[in-house]
């Protein structure tokens, strides 16, 4: 099969139809490699720390989507939501909690456990993570009509949210 014909699929002799399930890897591939030196030139705040701002900025989100569900988030909620073992989210949660983004405090529910909370840095870092985050898709999607840019960011949205919850 040659490029053309894998990055489409014929449904009828003449007529190509999108195959989302290629491009969407093609994207992810994409930008799980690109995306780090944009963001960190974007928000990166700490000399030779790029890998650790990633982090900040992983946890950070982390953190904010979980206490959009829910009014604690925990260092499993952190491993939960980024795929990682709990020492691994253990270790950049207290990066983050050094760097200023997070805050531990004593559970309502359970005093034995420890819950995460944004400081005012970390709310800040989130805003301009998500600044970027926005920017990149105006950009990506400049030359599309509003119509086009506002159902694909709904269909993003969706796609999000159905996969993330």
């Amino acid at each position: 099969m040659d490029a053309k014909a894998m990055r489409s699929r014929r449904s009828r002799p003449g007529v190509t139809t999108p195959d989302g399930g290629p491009a969407l890897f093609r994207l992810v591939r994409f930008w799980s490699r690109r995306w780090t030196g944009r963001a960190l030139a974007q928000v990166s705040v700490e000399p030779d720390g790029d890998l650790r701002q990633v982090q900040h900025i992983q946890v950070v989100e982390a953190v904010a989507a979980r206490l959009q569900t829910t009014d604690e988030a925990s260092v499993t909620t952190v491993a939960t939501e980024l795929g990682l073992d709990h020492s691994g989210a253990s270790r950049m949660v207290r990066g983050a909690v050094v760097a200023g983004y997070l805050t531990r405090s004593e559970s309502a529910h359970d005093r034995r456990r420890a819950v995460l909370h944004l400081t005012d840095n970390g709310q800040h870092l989130l805003a301009t993570a998500r600044g970027w985050q926005r920017q990149c898709f105006d950009q990506l999607t400049a030359s599309w009509s509003g119509r086009d840019r506002r159902q694909f960011a709904a269909y993003l949205q969706r796609l999000a949210d159905e996969t993330t919850t």
